[in-house]
């Protein structure tokens, strides 16, 4: 008979939870009180009721709507491509035989301790000769498939994808590409699910590379635009509330694709932790 959760288990679920949740409260809290008192010595503790004037404030100072549109753009292509090619590498790495394949995967695998900084001035000059510095395709081009997600669909795939179908399929004459799309991508759905939320996410969030490329250009992602909210116009000073105002006003697209995807999330999670 299994036993309950206890008194322990609870208390460290509770403080896991408010922990995960105080820096968007905090964040709340701030955007919603004058810049003065975000400013104050004392920090505020409760919310107060300037939000929608900061919101406002937001709006007037940068192109919100268009960063938001650039930011949606760029991370859905980024999630669809890694998507595609990881899942479509990962079915070659988990299910064909070819000369190299261990080795190869290691190497991908050991790439992912590299420092992504390391990379951040070569591939600035590349995209500088190649005239796409300050476009939308200077920010996507690096995520058209990443190494973590060829080693997360390769992992997935050895298990969820018995070479059984594979053998039916190419019996029935299918190709190799067809025998990917009509059995290796059904069954890879729930992890091409989190993959590509998380992907969606991560590049949704990444500030480093947009802040690099996009210099002096007027395409600006959500949080490069966000930047500009840091110092008070004429002022010098920083300007915490609309800073944290915008910051809120950022995150909301993400919950609201969380709660669109979030059964879809939580079916794959199960599935992977089942197939464990």
């Amino acid at each position: 008979m299994a036993r309950r959760p206890g008194f322990m288990t609870y208390a460290l679920l509770a403080a896991f939870v408010v922990g995960s949740v105080f820096p968007l409260y905090w964040s709340f809290v701030i955007g919603s009180v004058t810049k003065e008192r975000a400013a104050a010595s004392t920090p505020p503790l409760v919310p107060g009721g300037h939000f929608f004037e900061n919101a406002r404030r937001v709006f007037d100072q940068i192109d919100f709507w268009s960063a938001l549109g650039n930011s949606v753009l760029i991370s859905g292509i980024s999630a669809a491509s890694v998507v595609f090619f990881s899942t479509l590498a990962g079915f070659a790495f988990a299910k064909l035989r070819f000369r190299g394949n261990g080795p190869m995967m290691i190497f991908i695998v050991a790439t992912m301790t590299v420092p992504t900084q390391l990379a951040l001035i070569p591939m600035l000059k590349e995209f500088s000769n190649m005239g796409l510095s300050g476009s939308r395709a200077a920010v996507i081009l690096p995520w058209v498939v990443t190494a973590f997600g060829v080693f997360f669909m390769r992992q997935y795939l050895v298990d969820a994808l018995p070479d059984e179908l594979i053998e039916a399929a190419r019996v029935d004459g299918a190709s190799m590409f067809r025998t990917f799309w009509s059995i290796a991508v059904p069954a890879a759905r729930p992890a091409m699910a989190i993959l590509g939320l998380f992907t969606f996410m991560q590049v949704w969030t990444d500030f480093m590379w947009p802040l690099v490329v996009l210099q002096g250009s007027d395409v600006q992602t959500l949080q490069t635009a966000l930047d500009h909210l840091k110092i008070a116009p004429g002022q010098g000073i920083a300007d915490m509330a609309l800073l944290q105002a915008g910051t809120v006003m950022a995150t909301v697209p993400l919950f609201l694709l969380f709660f669109a995807a979030g059964r879809q999330l939580v079916a794959g999670i199960m599935q992977g932790a089942i197939k464990g």
